[in-house]
């Protein structure tokens, strides 16, 4: 059937105009985080493995805050689709709320940085206690960045899920230009500046988001987006809506805690296997694999963004004609990214120089599985976001419960029970995912996810 499976070039058009600021904005950030292991990298495996160590920690708490973003964002776009500006402001100030008061307990957790938890990750590990100093380095200079970095992705998502995709491009752009410099300066003692190692890292962390937040609040101060609201006004707060986004994150969250946790144990596992050249070179291919894993998140995005408008205005036949059109052209967008995760694997002996040939040999072989993968994680993030976008949560929550079920118990098996390497089971376990594809097609025939939120909200706010 005619334009069943592919949507008009206006609409592929749309879905670009979103997706490609936000994947160039990672994609910087990426490349950033990139040079920032490559600078770390110049100091030996054990730092460059501190510093990862601890990352696998910021790394839930990052899941947790794009988790809060995310439901505050359901509501957002269809909000939009319905030009209801009230409802865009409460739903930025539950944003605002709820990751303010995480980033404050992480950056007190991060201050305080206990051995034990970080330790955690290291069972068994022969360079454990060397690890474990440079972990708590890093953990403390970077501690005051979060706060930061809460209020700065309240806004910056909130703009994107009203199409306002370039602002926070640039503010990105700045941002990152500034960590780099700082990064360079203060990791090694440049220009005058004290070589603090692992610890600059941090402290250029704190510094390059206290100038992203800086230019997010003019920008939002000048523009006056349509979420914004009167500082006077900021516990004007809907509590039947607070609590009804809240009853979605919880689902979100756990879906995608269930997930964060599932890697986190697996990390540890990896772990296991080796000393600082399983860590160093897990942390290397996996920041290479993030700078193609960039379209996932231009997928969710436009995915929201364009679902969610239609369902908040109640084209609900549009929606459902375009959710194959999302699911189609998502699949091969995944294979375009599938080459380009090859092509990054060259780059493994001129990144990562200073690592040990181990450690490079384990970076190139996570890279490469992690492209093969591609078209259908592509495939999966595009089922979760159509199903979030009409505010059907459990449908995730139902998949990684489980697929992680199965991807944690063949990953103990085989490091328990294998000799196999860190690469072979990276690929073997990561099978489990074509379960979670399987579970989200079936779910999505059921269209629990068909649903106008914008106009049940607008029902209980008026009453």
């Amino acid at each position: 059937m005619k334009n069943k499976y592919f949507g008009t070039r206006e609409f592929y058009k749309r879905a670009l105009t979103i997706a490609i600021p936000i994947m160039l904005q990672l994609l910087i950030q990426n490349l950033v985080s990139l040079i920032d292991n490559f600078m770390v990298a110049g100091l030996g495996d054990i730092k460059m493995s501190g510093v990862n160590i601890c990352g696998s920690v910021i790394f839930l708490f990052i899941i947790l805050i794009n988790t809060l973003c995310m439901s505050g964002g359901i509501f957002m776009s269809q909000f939009k689709g319905a030009n209801n500006r009230q409802g865009m402001q409460q739903s930025f100030r539950f944003k605002l709320f709820l990751t303010g008061f995480f980033g404050l307990a992480f950056g007190l957790f991060c201050m305080l940085a206990p051995k034990n938890v970080f330790a955690l990750l290291l069972k068994n590990n022969t360079d454990a206690p060397a690890i474990l100093e440079q972990t708590v380095l890093y953990s403390k200079a970077v501690a005051l960045s979060w706060i930061f970095m809460c209020i700065s992705q309240s806004i910056a998502s909130s703009l994107r899920e009203i199409e306002i995709v370039k602002p926070p491009l640039v503010i990105s752009i700045i941002a990152t230009l500034v960590n780099t410099f700082f990064n360079y300066t203060l990791i090694y003692g440049h220009f005058g500046f004290p070589r603090l190692e692992v610890a600059g890292a941090g402290y250029a962390t704190v510094i390059a988001r206290a100038v992203e937040l800086i230019l997010f609040l003019i920008y939002a101060g000048i523009r006056k987006p349509e979420f914004l609201f009167h500082p006077l006004t900021l516990f004007n707060i809907d509590i039947i809506l607070g609590f009804k986004i809240l009853r979605k994150s919880v689902l979100i969250l756990l879906s995608e805690l269930l997930w964060a946790l599932s890697e986190t144990v697996a990390t540890a596992l990896y772990n296991t296997l080796g000393g600082a050249e399983v860590v160093s070179g897990m942390a290397g291919g996996f920041a290479v694999c993030n700078l193609f894993f960039i379209c996932f998140s231009g997928i969710v995005t436009a995915t929201t963004v364009i679902v969610g408008q239609e369902l908040g205005a109640g084209h609900l036949e549009s929606a459902k004609r375009q959710k194959n059109w999302i699911l189609t052209g998502s699949t091969v967008f995944g294979c375009i990214f599938l080459l380009i995760g090859f092509a990054t694997s060259r780059i493994v002996p001129f990144v990562f120089a200073n690592l040990t040939p181990e450690a490079r040999r384990i970076a190139c072989g996570i890279i490469i599985t992690g492209a093969s993968y591609l078209p259908l994680w592509a495939l999966l993030n595009a089922q979760y976001a159509l199903s979030r976008a009409g505010g059907d949560v459990k449908m995730g929550a139902v998949c990684d419960i489980v697929a992680n079920i199965i991807y944690i118990g063949s990953m103990f098996l085989f490091v328990f029970l294998t000799n196999l390497g860190p690469i072979a089971i990276y690929a073997l376990t990561k099978i489990s995912d074509f379960i979670k594809a399987g579970i989200a097609h079936w779910w999505l025939k059921k269209e629990k996810w068909l649903v106008n939120l914008a106009e049940t909200s607008s029902s209980s706010q008026s009453q």
